[in-house]
């Protein structure tokens, strides 16, 4: 099949509108548009680079090394185009910060989780690899995001989180034909200890592994269901600062790695 010129892969990126050069080897990758410039203000001397559709991009430095962060939109298929796009202009190392609905009753609002698998209850994922294939995390991203979150002192879980592509069939399954399928499904994720509910990384695992790239998920808790449904605490949280500064962390620990060549993360 012939490959349509508009979406070069030497040029400036369709979706994205980004050339070589425009961002560093890492990146980090939240969904919403407007947590961009907030995770800018960690990096040192960051410019906004670009923004079309759902994707904005901010570029600046950690430790004297180049770094970005570029959003994906909502689900699968936006977060897939842009690891595709930023892949072509020269990232290697991603790092998702996003939001999640806890599952696991110990997993409370304002906690960390970082995946280190997830469920394919997406479509995107199946467009790059049989389902058979597991969508799992790079061990050293996730390595990195465990140090940084012990550094920081903060509540963390990791574990497997469950990756929709509709946000009310979580939250109102009833309603839904396929009810029955949610509801059964959902009790069995509970069941086998999943830590949360979100919605794009298991897209971004696939595609990474399809790439040949390193990607890992950290994740602020908004909530808990499964809390609220047994009458436990469970207030809402929406300050994604703490799963942001771990991003931060890890990828500063991933860079002194590189530089030090010791292999910790390896």
């Amino acid at each position: 099949m012939a490959t349509c010129n508009i979406y070069s892969d030497a040029g400036e990126q369709y979706h994205i509108k980004l050339n070589p050069g425009d961002v560093g080897e890492y990146v980090i990758v939240p969904g919403d548009p407007k947590r961009c410039e907030k995770i800018a203000k960690y990096f040192d001397d960051a410019k906004f680079v670009a923004d079309n559709r759902e994707y904005m991009t901010y570029t600046g430095t950690l430790d004297g090394v180049k770094v970005s962060v570029c959003s994906t939109g909502i689900g699968g298929p936006s977060a897939a185009i842009a690891m595709e796009e930023l892949t072509k202009v020269g990232a290697k190392y991603f790092i998702r910060v996003g939001t999640c609905g806890g599952m696991d009753i110990d997993v409370k609002s304002d906690d960390v989780v970082i995946a280190t698998g997830a469920i394919r209850m997406e479509g995107t994922s199946k467009e790059y690899a049989p389902i058979e294939w597991p969508a799992v995390s790079d061990f050293s991203i996730t390595n990195a995001l465990v140090d940084a979150s012990k550094k920081l002192n903060y509540e963390y879980h990791t574990g497997v989180v469950e990756c929709k592509d509709s946000f009310y069939g979580q939250h109102s399954p009833e309603k839904s034909p396929v009810s029955y399928e949610l509801i059964n499904k959902w009790e069995a994720w509970c069941k086998l200890g999943c830590k949360a509910s979100e919605m794009e990384s298991a897209a971004l695992f696939v595609v990474g592994s399809a790439l040949g790239v390193k990607v890992g998920t950290v994740l602020h808790v908004v909530a808990n269901q499964e809390r609220e449904k047994r009458g436990l605490a469970n207030p809402v949280s929406h300050d994604t600062d703490k799963a942001i500064k771990v991003a931060v962390e890890a990828i500063r620990l991933l860079i002194k790695e590189n530089k030090d060549g010791t292999n910790k993360y390896k």
